[in-house]
């Protein structure tokens, strides 16, 4: 069955708009903002349209969240920032001691612990266990993760050993993931409070008043889980519902602004989501392979079918036994498509496709060479997924 995308994102729209007068605009100065990537940078652009200001956007163009640099630029932005929006330490590390000694007295907002986030574990990197996309996100509810037993810091998923055990043998039972129901995970038939997420232990961390600023970075045990969670839309609406909750509580005086914004976000994502769905349902069964295993939110989200990954660390190159595996991965199973990234060399494409048919294609995960601002997050998931769309039918 295909995911009800239409059915989650309408209720979320249905919800927000419920609690958004729709009257005159307050005129205030707003605060300075700081986003991280491009797309959250997006998301908050789009949140905070019409107040007169525009967040601070830290990475730029083929910059890396996984190993980056502060600029004086950077630096000087973070001093003088009264809100900062970030993924979290699981992606942007090179941050938590920059927070901790420019931005000390901003609030600090890391998205990953937003409520009502779909989050997934990461993968080990080369080959993957085969998932069966067909079954639809409707069939299996994150509900099944056990959220309700054990919270945050007990899903923790790097302690199932991800390293350790063979992908190829598609058993999740093998894994040890009994416990957990991945077999069982999917998106769309829990909604965003189903998750589990804003009634087990999100007390504890200060999200009912939604001061991040007061909470340590560390405190969430959030290892083993895959941060690239933006390249699910329906994440993106969950966030950007919070981006726009802690924005009005700093400015309350632009507080309908901002939730005027988020409600035609929403309904904008609602359509994105549908035309995106439509687009990739006849690729959805192809195999590919991707550069890193950034992709699994979209993948997920889409029923597509990633078979691995060419390296686990995108800032190291695989090794010959990792590209040796990638080549025997893409025969056996009749890989159509490898994914490269713009970021990162050409050659080790080439050299786990030499000879085998399949077709090379580019996704970026934080749109490199797109303009950064309100439109940038649409135009990155519609771009990657016409690059699947044109790599797998290739």
């Amino acid at each position: 069955m295909r995911p009800n995308r239409r059915t989650v994102l309408g209720a979320f729209a249905a919800s927000v708009l419920a609690g958004t007068p729709l009257t005159g605009l307050a005129q205030t100065s707003p605060p300075a903002v700081v986003a991280t990537i491009a797309p959250l940078h997006a998301l908050v652009s789009e949140v905070m349209a019409g107040t007169g200001a525009t967040p601070h956007l830290l990475l730029r163009g083929t910059s890396s969240p996984h190993g980056y640099t502060l600029r004086p630029s950077d630096a000087a932005a973070l001093q003088d920032a009264d809100v900062v929006f970030w993924i979290g330490e699981e992606l942007e590390a090179f941050l938590v001691g920059p927070l901790d000694q420019l931005a000390a007295d901003a609030v600090r907002d890391p998205l990953f612990d937003a409520p009502g986030l779909v989050r997934l574990p990461v993968r080990a990197g080369g080959a993957f266990e085969m998932h069966d996309h067909a079954h639809g996100h409707d069939d299996h509810g994150h509900g099944d993760h056990g959220h309700d037993d054990h919270g945050h810091d007990d899903h923790a998923h790097g302690d199932h050993g991800h390293g350790d055990h063979a992908h190829d043998d598609h058993g999740h039972d093998d894994h040890a993931h009994d416990d957990h129901g991945h077999g069982d995970h999917g998106h769309d038939d829990h909604g965003h409070d189903d998750h589990g997420h804003g009634d087990h232990g999100h007390g504890d961390h200060g999200h009912d008043d939604h001061g991040h600023s007061d909470h340590g970075h560390g405190d969430h045990g959030h290892a083993g889980l895959d941060p690239h969670i933006w390249l699910d839309p329906v994440n993106a609406v969950v966030m950007a519902e919070r981006i726009a909750t802690v924005l009005s509580n700093r400015d309350p005086a632009n507080a309908t602004l901002y939730r005027q914004n988020m409600a035609a976000l929403v309904s904008k994502y609602i359509g994105l989501t549908e035309e995106i769905g439509a687009m990739l349902e006849p690729v959805a069964d192809q195999p590919i392979i991707v550069f890193h295993d950034a992709y699994q939110y979209f993948e997920r989200r889409f029923g597509l079918t990633v078979a691995g990954s060419i390296t686990v660390n995108p800032e190291l190159p695989p090794s010959a036994a990792r590209v040796a595996e990638i080549r025997d991965r893409i025969a056996a199973l009749g890989a159509v498509c490898v994914m490269a990234e713009p970021q990162f060399t050409a050659q080790v494409i080439d050299t786990v496709t030499e000879g085998s048919g399949a077709s090379v294609g580019v996704l970026d995960p934080i749109g490199a060479d797109l303009v950064p601002g309100p439109s940038l997050y649409e135009a990155l998931l519609r771009r990657n997924a016409q690059a699947i769309l044109d790599c797998a039918a290739g």
